[in-house]
């Protein structure tokens, strides 16, 4: 939700009718209105506090400083608000220019972030602009504005938040994009652990291709983050009070998640894997062997104890989701006395089967009813780029596979604080 609609949804004429209202009675504007122009007033006193504007010194000969002032103000607000309405384009629109696929250029789907869609040109570019404080980048030039957008919302990783209807929900989204996201930095040690973890799947990947020729074994090859990329959750979770993650997934990458997440080892694997061995059934048998369950205990990279189960699921790939819910909920309620912060589900997927399979949705619109609730759940999607057989633009309607969340944003506050 754009918690700015009432100025970005406003022509710029509108705005400066009102604001023209607001200096002859604050009181006859909306009170959104006036806090803006309030806050307007402000900085404009301030700029005049630190020699006046440039417009201001030029007619000063010609006009009354009461006019002037009335000019230069209408000037900068209207072009004030049309670096606003620029920022919140990329805000809402952004992630549709987002670099997230490495293997082909994104499908242009008109995210209209141009200057000229704004009113902008090229010429405003080394123009400053106040509005850069909503970035905590300060008062700076358009072009160091745009710059900060695209590395926030148009790089390798993009967010699509603006829809969320619950104002916490969205201020969190917004300031971990735009303050923590933007200053992220990782320490060395921890960028060799990323690597490290990162390495053990390649490798893993390498040696059954090499080793099993020609079976079945559905590689996680092309989506070999998914091990640190999980190991960072496990990691967070812990440090942040979880003690117990419970897993479902499908079959592609399984066996590289026992090993490398679970910590399940080679030889129980491999043996399993050539039929030399009893299978682990301690977390229940699936329907073939890549389908197991397999649980234990961990210490994460800050040397914290955490309880990994990854649940058993039939080849119908997305069967297993109502399972780790249920299971998740019964957890909580008889071990963790209701507090659902101790244990929290995670759901890997396949981008078709998100959006080809009914149980997701479901699942997903169930989710928050009271005899369901499980506190929330991680959603981990892999994009292997076929589907079933199929290019995803012939796959589904939607821009994303995930894009049916929509339909389930809202959380009710009672359950958030559970």
């Amino acid at each position: 939700m754009d918690k700015f609609s009432y100025i970005s949804n406003t022509h710029p004429n509108v705005i400066e009718s009102l604001y023209d209202d607001f200096k002859k009675n604050p009181e006859s504007v909306e009170s959104e209105w006036k806090s803006f122009f309030e806050g307007f007033d402000f900085a404009v006193s301030a700029n005049a506090v630190n020699g006046g504007s440039t417009i201001e010194k030029a007619g000063a000969e010609k006009k009354s400083t009461a006019e002037v002032e009335t000019d230069t103000a209408a000037i900068d607000i209207s072009k004030e608000l049309k670096v606003f309405q620029l920022i919140n384009a990329y805000r809402a629109k952004g992630h549709l220019e987002a670099k997230t696929n490495p293997i082909r250029k994104r499908k242009n789907r008109h995210a209209n972030l141009d200057l000229k869609f704004f009113g902008l040109n090229e010429n405003d570019l080394n123009e400053n602009f106040s509005v850069g404080n909503s970035l905590g980048i300060g008062k700076t030039s358009l072009k160091n504005i745009i710059a900060q957008l695209q590395k926030i919302y148009c790089g390798s990783i993009g967010a699509e938040f603006i829809y969320l209807n619950d104002d916490e929900q969205y201020e969190w989204m917004l300031s971990k994009m735009e303050k923590d996201f933007a200053q992220l930095s990782f320490p060395i040690k921890k960028k060799k652990h990323i690597l490290q973890k990162l390495n053990d799947a390649v490798v893993f990947e390498k040696f059954l291709s090499t080793k099993y020729v020609g079976q079945k074994r559905f590689s996680l090859e092309g989506g070999e983050t998914t091990i640190p990329a999980l190991d960072a959750i496990i990691n967070y979770g812990a440090n942040n009070g979880v003690e117990e993650i419970v897993m479902g997934m499908a079959h592609r990458g399984r066996l590289n998640i026992l090993a490398n997440t679970l910590g399940k080892t080679y030889e129980q694997i491999f043996n399993e894997f050539e039929g030399n061995a009893v299978a682990d059934t301690t977390m229940g048998d699936g329907d073939v062997k890549y389908h197991l369950g397999y649980a234990s205990q961990v210490k994460t990279f800050d040397g914290k104890e955490m309880m990994l189960k990854l649940s058993p699921n039939p080849s119908h790939l997305e069967a297993v989701n109502p399972v780790v819910e249920g299971y998740t909920r019964a957890k909580a309620d008889l071990l963790y006395d209701g507090n659902f912060k101790r244990i929290l589900p995670i759901l890997i997927h396949g981008d078709s089967a998100v959006a080809g399979q009914g149980v997701v949705y479901e699942v997903l619109q169930m989710s928050q009813l009271e005899g369901y609730l499980t506190g929330g759940t991680i959603h981990f999607v892999i994009n292997n780029q076929i589907g079933f057989t199929t290019d995803f633009d012939d796959a589904r309607s939607s821009d994303y596979c995930t894009s049916l969340v929509k339909c389930n944003n809202q959380m009710n506050a009672h359950h958030r604080n559970q």
